[in-house]
């Protein structure tokens, strides 16, 4: 896996987000952990749709719930790093490092306070051109390519 930086989906809600992330995944020799329970069946057409044939490349983990996430994680001594509107912490000027786990929260909710204060790190993508929000599928990439870089 590419320096072994993993993203993990925090209950994603939108299929087709997912699946472009984890054809995103595959292509870049990434780990994605999805965090349930999610807003759709994993299995759903549309996350195929989305994710074509690069589904059965991708190395996908699945944790049923934030507890058995974080069990594994702290068991691995990962760093935890949430992308969040909540952050200051611009996300290129932080030093990645491998092992670390890029967090994204829901479309619809962002993460929960708790989930916030178990992360090792916030961090921000600026949007000067004053949108609320980034779609998920383009923060994680444009996330990912920092990280990798």
């Amino acid at each position: 896996m590419a320096d072994d930086i993993r993203i993990a989906l925090y209950q994603p809600d939108i299929p087709g987000n997912t699946g472009s992330i984890l054809r995103l995944g595959a292509c870049l020799g990434i780990a994605i952990d999805v965090i349930g329970p999610t807003g759709f069946d994993l299995s759903d057409r549309a996350l195929k749709r989305a994710g074509m044939d690069y589904l059965e490349m991708a190395a996908l983990v699945r944790h049923d719930d934030w507890t058995s996430f974080e069990t594994w994680r702290n068991s691995e001594g990962r760093r935890l790093l949430l992308f969040s509107t909540k952050a200051t912490l611009p996300y290129t000027r932080f030093a990645y490092r491998p092992g670390d786990v890029l967090l994204f929260g829901r479309e619809s909710a962002g993460a929960p306070d708790h989930v916030h204060d178990a992360a090792d790190e916030r961090l921000l993508i600026p949007m000067p051109g004053g949108g609320r929000s980034l779609n998920l599928a383009l923060a994680v990439a444009m996330a990912a390519g920092e990280a990798l870089r």
